[in-house]
């Protein structure tokens, strides 16, 4: 059987594209493991808009909302208070007069500039008895270089809390 190079140059070029697909997705992941990095990337982001929505309510009543509650009925706060996929509540506690907690449940590890999981640095991580037996991350001020501003959010799977101080 004589294969013509055209027959050749054809099947070539479907190795050349089934190779390009495989690679991709080892290097990538599957389409499930980038939905849920993506819906990770949301939480991260709504717990942000939490954690600046506090800050601006702190500044206007000298005090941390009670819940989010509170701060959803604040005037001129918009912002996303319940998790992308369950519909539950995200956490929330005001811990003292400046500092507050506010807590999430993700499906996978953050990740590094590298594309490897990302370590909580060891100054800010302490055990969690109260959190479902989940790092949490404590933050007194990222401004002032205690914290990498990338690594505030950094974290594990499953139920993760993060301390943070109003500024």
């Amino acid at each position: 059987m004589n294969l013509s190079p055209r027959s050749m140059a054809l099947a070539a070029a479907g190795t050349a594209v089934v190779a390009a697909v495989a690679f991709g997705l080892v290097l990538l992941g599957s389409p499930a493991q980038e939905r849920a990095r993506r819906i990770d990337d949301r939480r991260v982001a709504d717990l942000h808009g939490i954690a600046a929505a506090s800050n601006l309510y702190w500044s206007r009543h000298s005090r941390l909302p009670a819940s989010l509650d509170d701060l959803t009925a604040a005037p001129g706060l918009r912002i996303n208070t319940r998790d992308p996929v369950s519909s539950e509540s995200y956490g929330y506690e005001a811990l003292d007069s400046s500092r507050y907690e506010v807590c999430a449940t993700f499906d996978r590890e953050s990740l590094a500039g590298s594309g490897e999981a990302a370590t909580v640095p060891p100054v800010v991580q302490m055990s969690c008895q109260g959190c479902h037996a989940a790092a949490r991350i404590r933050v007194d001020d990222p401004v002032t270089g205690h914290v990498n501003p990338r690594d505030l959010w950094t974290h594990g799977t499953g139920r993760q809390c993060f301390q943070l101080q109003v500024r």
